[in-house]
């Protein structure tokens, strides 16, 4: 009967028109279209693996694998030696046995491997995702977070292609770039790192900030967001602090809240997996927002709130797309333009956003994306003008990163 079946499925494939499907062309290996902007890679972690897609097209364009990730770790791009970097896992007996951890390295246009660094199996893996490995400026090294549970970070030689050294880290964690061999770490007392390496990667210098936030009244979300030599984290209870690594020693340079006292009052809270972009050029700063109690800070967003941060003024509110009427509607082979679809989005509530980026270049684009289903929005990030959906994108995740 199976046979039967099969036959009768391929003989009513070949009825409807089997002669124009072109055969495939195997074995054939494309390269990526000349490099945009407005180009972003979205994670899967159910399906282990990265897609690229083009802002401007809605396009994909690539995916790379992301195996052995609770998460499925975002790819880290390297311009200057056109490639990118996947952390990944694996162990002898698929979830468990022996445990090897690699960098495999990827041609940046054509997106095959061409290469791997094998590194010490103690890889951080943490729900959100962000910061656990960073290539440090001038592509010259990798710096991956380790927890085993001890803090430590080893430091990848990309010209090399060799693990340089294990630097312990005691307390401090993620991996914040600020410079070719300088990055910042944070720090369970309260403080921020800064680690400097010598020319070789080897550890030159640890200095410690003073402390600068509570870790129990009030502590810094790890999702930061960076300008320059700074970095800015906002706290759990709205309050955003910039970093200042551009010395010897790291220090709070900033300190300002994210909502007035009218709006703390209605409970607006920051939330979301990726809450923060900032826009360079403008000067401008998307925070993820909800209404909602202490411990939400978790909660997806109903709005994204635009800041001037040299004038620490919100200036705009942008509201999310009904990204689960859209993912829901390409399951469905429903058209975007029929009656259906627009009915879809009145009746489907809209669940929010976990997570924002932004492009950096003059005619920025704003990524939005829920962790719980396979769809992102894409805004014009200079007056909030909704674009279009990305709807290729797998079956959810939140994690985004603009190459």
């Amino acid at each position: 009967m199976l046979r039967l079946a099969i036959g009768l499925c391929l003989a009513l494939a070949t009825a409807a028109g089997a002669e124009e499907v072109e055969p495939d062309d195997v074995g054939r290996s494309l390269r990526l279209p000349q490099r945009t902007e407005h180009w972003v890679w979205l994670n899967e972690p159910l399906l282990k693996h990265a897609k690229l897609l083009d802002g401007d097209s809605g396009e994909v364009l690539g995916i790379v694998d992301a195996l052995g990730s609770l998460t499925g770790r975002h790819p880290l791009p390297c311009r200057e030696r056109d490639e990118t970097y996947v952390l990944e896992t694996f162990y002898s007996r698929g979830n468990r046995g022996q445990r090897r951890d690699f960098v495999t390295i990827y041609d940046s246009r054509s997106l095959e491997v061409i290469g791997e660094i094998e590194v010490p199996p103690r890889t951080a893996d943490v729900g959100h995702g962000l910061a656990l490995g960073a290539v440090l400026d001038g592509c010259r090294f990798l710096v991956i977070n380790n927890q085993e549970p001890a803090n430590s970070v080893t430091v990848v030689d990309l010209e090399s292609r060799s693990v340089v050294e294990e630097i312990t880290t005691a307390g401090c964690a993620l991996v914040y770039p600020v410079g070719e061999r300088r990055f910042g770490m944070l720090c369970g007392d309260g403080t921020a790192l800064l680690v400097e390496i010598d020319g070789a990667g080897h550890r030159r210098r640890l200095t410690s900030s003073e402390p600068f936030f509570d870790v129990v009244e009030d502590p810094l979300t790890e999702k930061g967001v960076r300008n320059g030599e700074q970095w800015m984290f906002a706290s759990f209870e709205g309050y955003l602090h910039i970093v200042d690594f551009s010395g010897e020693r790291p220090r709070l340079a900033d300190r300002w809240s994210l909502f007035t006292d009218a709006q703390r009052e209605q409970s607006w809270r920051i939330g979301g997996l990726q809450h923060l972009a900032y826009h360079a050029p403008t000067k401008r700063l998307y925070s993820v927002v909800h209404q909602g109690g202490k411990g939400t800070h978790k909660d997806a967003g109903n709005e994204i709130w635009v800041y001037d941060a040299e004038r620490r003024q919100r200036v705009q509110v942008i509201g999310p797309p009904p990204l689960l009427a859209a993912f829901l509607r390409r399951m469905s082979g429903i058209e975007p333009d029929s009656w259906t679809a627009w009915l879809m989005e009145a009746v489907i509530p809209n669940q929010g956003v976990h997570s924002v980026v932004v492009t950096p270049d003059e005619q920025p684009l704003l990524f939005v994306r829920h962790r719980e289903n396979g769809s992102a929005g894409v805004f014009d990030a200079r007056d909030g003008t909704f674009v279009r959906y990305l709807e290729e994108i797998g079956l959810g995740g939140g994690l985004m990163v603009v190459p």
